[in-house]
């Protein structure tokens, strides 16, 4: 870890394997270099910046805020490498994360990997079709359920790599500004690029956005476009949450799963064209 005063400035960045910063009395947000914290079925993947309230991680098995994934016409590809280094400019806190795009994602049946592409993909169909019928959430969250629960299950192994994702956070009191650059990135059949902003949905049980729409719990769904302005995520009481805006030239979507055992996030996350080598937006936190 990477310890730096109040008063001390320093323009290089420093290596560091992870980095605590208090934003207030009751939110921490930490960063690592590994792939802690190894929550469930992502436990291999990166995380990006993971929120904390008075002394407990409130992520879940969200990814943090500012992950990215890259969607090509076969694979979708995840990052489980990272490089982290921490600099300070004067009142901000800056944080630079190398995302290395080296993991996909495979269904296996306990110890077996499914190699059958009408099993393996049975993940991606739920998941879509829940997206297009919002009556069907509860139907085919149970069916996952079940899928699990009968020893089919996602995990992530390691794939040749499709290049790097470069993250800064600058961070000034409650405000994150994430800047990224996907130029490193392989573009070969290359289809979308996502950016997580995701904590637990144990904790943050609320969307609200600036047209008066109010969602809870399953009334989020998983995925719907956010047609407002800015939208924002706020726990029970309505005190601790973060709040995103919609970028012209990207879609920002709401999501929410929550499956004793397998599934726990809550997020906004945003959907670029492959066409962007570059991409920047504010996550403006709450308490």
């Amino acid at each position: 870890m990477v310890e730096m005063s109040a008063k001390s400035e320093n323009s290089h960045f420093l290596p560091a394997t992870h980095h605590k910063l208090t934003v207030s009395d009751s939110l921490v947000l930490r960063v690592y270099s590994n792939t802690n914290p190894q929550n469930m079925k992502i436990s291999d993947l990166q995380k990006g910046l993971i929120l904390s309230c008075d002394g407990i991680d409130v992520i879940g098995e969200g990814t943090g805020f500012g992950v990215p994934i890259a969607k090509y016409s076969d694979k979708t590809v995840f990052s489980g490498s990272s490089s982290l280094y921490v600099r300070r400019l004067g009142d901000i806190i800056e944080i630079r994360k190398e995302f290395l795009m080296d993991m996909v994602n495979r269904d296996r049946l306990k110890s077996f990997k499914l190699k059958i592409p009408g099993i393996r993909t049975l993940s991606d169909f739920f998941c879509l079709q829940y997206q297009r019928h919002k009556r069907l959430v509860q139907p085919v969250l149970i069916v996952r359920g079940l899928l699990f629960k009968f020893g089919i299950k996602s995990s992530f192994m390691k794939s040749p790599h499709k290049g790097t994702v470069i993250v800064t956070y600058n961070i000034d009191r409650n405000r994150i500004q994430v800047k990224l650059n996907f130029s490193q990135l392989e573009r070969a059949n290359l289809a979308k690029v996502f950016i997580l902003n995701e904590q637990g949905a144990h904790f943050f049980r609320t969307y609200s956005d600036s047209e008066g729409l109010r969602l809870v719990d399953e009334e989020i769904g998983a995925w719907a476009d956010v047609t407002a302005q800015s939208a924002k995520i706020v726990n029970e009481q309505n005190k601790i949450g973060f709040r995103l805006k919609n970028i012209e030239g990207s879609r920002l979507k709401r999501g929410r799963e929550m499956m004793e055992g397998s599934l726990n996030w809550i997020g906004l996350d945003y959907e670029l064209e492959p066409k962007y080598c570059h991409f920047e937006y504010e996550i403006e936190l709450f308490g």
